[in-house]
C-alpha cells in the first residue's frame, strides 16, 4: 500500500471521527465530474455518450467546490470527460487544496504538458494518469495512436516539476497476467510513478464495446496470477491490502457505493459513479433517500460482474478499520511503501 503516511493518518482520523459520531453512511472520496466532454473516444467508456448541448457544459467553480464541501469527504477524484478541457479546472483544484482536501485529477494526459503551468505541486494534489497497457495495448484501448507516448512524456515532465503522479489502469478480458505485469512493472520501475491504482473494467451499458468486460472469476484469476511471485508487495499499489485480497478472491465484500458518491453536471448520481438511476440536488437526499439495499452482486443484475474499486475499496477500508490485525497489516505496508 503506497498511500503517503500523512494522507493515511488524515483518512484514518476522519474514519475514527465518523465512528465516534455514530454515522452509518459517510463519504470516503467524492467522484467529481465537472464536465463530460473528452478528447478521446475510448471503446470501454460509458461516460461521454451525451447530447452535444450537455458535452458543451462546464460546471462552475463554486458549484464544484461546494458539492465536495457539502459531502465532507476528505478526498476528491476529479474525472469526466477530460478534466483538463475545463477552462477553470486549475481553480477548482486550487480551492479544494486550500481546504486541505486530497485531490486526484484524472487525465489521459494529452493536454497535461500544455496545462501544467496552471498547477502548483502540493502534498494534497496528484495527477492520476490513465494508462491501460504498454504502447500498443494502450493506444488500442483509447482508439488513437501516440497517446501512450504523450502520456509517458507528460508523466516525466510532471515528476520533473515536483508533482505527485499516480496512474490508473483498467483491465479487460483481452488482458493476461503477463500484460498486467508488464505495464505495472513499467509504471512502477521505469517511470517510477508515486502510486498505481488498478481496477477491472465495469460493463457500462452505454459503452461502445460490450464484449471485453471481465467476469468475477476471470478477474480473480487474472489478479491472482499477476500478483504472484512477490509482485503485489513490490508494486506501489494505492489500495488497501483487503481490497487486493478481494481482487484475488481471497476475501469477499458487499458493495459500499455510498462511500464514493458521484457529483456531476446533473447532480448527485444514484447509486454510484458507474450506474445512473437518477439524480438528486443534495448530498443529504442521496444518502437518506436512496435504497442502498437494492444494489450489489446478487441484488441487481447490473452489479453481477462488478469488482470495481468505487464499490468495494471502501468496504475493504472499513473492514480494515474494524480489525486490529488488518489495521496493523495496513500500517506495516504503508510504512514499507512510503520509504
Amino acid at each position: 500500500m503506497a498511500m503517503p503516511l500523512r494522507q493515511t493518518i488524515r483518512v484514518g482520523t476522519y474514519l475514527f471521527e465518523q465512528k465516534l459520531r455514530g454515522r452509518e453512511k459517510f463519504p470516503l472520496i467524492v467522484e467529481l465530474e465537472p464536465l463530460f466532454a473528452c478528447n478521446l473516444a475510448c471503446e470501454g467508456c460509458g461516460k461521454i455518450q451525451h447530447p452535444a448541448g450537455v458535452l458543451k457544459q462546464r460546471m462552475p467553480v463554486a458549484q464544484a467546490v461546494g458539492a465536495v464541501l457539502e459531502s465532507g469527504a476528505p478526498m476528491v477524484s476529479i474525472a469526466g470527460g477530460e478534466p483538463l478541457m475545463h477552462p477553470q479546472i486549475h481553480e477548482i483544484v486550487r480551492q479544494l487544496v486550500s481546504k486541505k482536501k486530497y485531490v486526484f485529477l484524472c487525465t489521459n494526459a494529452l493536454l497535461l504538458r500544455k496545462k501544467i503551468e496552471n498547477f502548483t505541486p502540493s502534498p494534497y494534489f496528484a495527477f492520476a494518469v490513465h494508462i491501460d497497457g504498454l504502447r500498443e495495448r494502450h493506444d488500442e484501448s483509447v482508439a488513437k495512436e501516440g497517446v501512450f507516448d504523450e502520456a509517458v512524456e507528460a508523466i516525466k515532465e510532471a515528476k520533473r516539476r515536483g508533482f505527485r503522479v499516480t496512474t490508473n489502469s483498467t483491465f479487460f478480458n483481452t488482458d493476461t497476467p503477463q500484460t498486467v505485469i508488464e505495464v505495472l512493472n513499467y509504471l512502477n520501475d521505469d517511470l517510477k510513478v508515486d502510486e498505481l491504482m488498478i481496477s477491472p473494467a465495469y460493463a457500462y451499458e452505454k459503452a461502445p464495446d460490450q464484449e471485453h468486460f471481465l467476469g468475477v472469476e476471470q478477474t480473480r484469476e487474472l489478479f491472482r496470477k499477476a500478483f504472484a511471485g512477490g509482485n503485489r508487495r513490490r508494486w506501489r499499489l494505492n489500495h488497501s491490502p483487503l481490497f487486493l485480497d478481494f481482487l484475488e478472491g481471497k476475501a469477499d465484500f458487499p458493495c459500499t457505493a455510498w462511500a464514493i458518491p458521484n457529483y456531476s453536471l446533473f447532480g448527485w448520481q444514484r447509486p454510484c459513479y458507474l450506474m445512473s438511476d437518477g439524480y438528486v440536488p443534495t448530498y443529504r437526499e442521496l444518502i437518506e433517500e436512496t435504497d442502498w439495499s437494492k444494489y450489489g452482486r446478487g441484488k441487481d443484475p447490473r452489479c453481477a460482474n462488478c469488482m470495481a474499486h468505487c464499490g468495494y475499496e471502501p468496504t475493504a477500508v472499513l473492514a480494515t478499520m474494524g480489525s486490529l490485525k488488518e489495521s496493523l497489516r495496513a500500517a506495516r505496508e504503508t510504512v514499507s511503501g512510503s520509504r
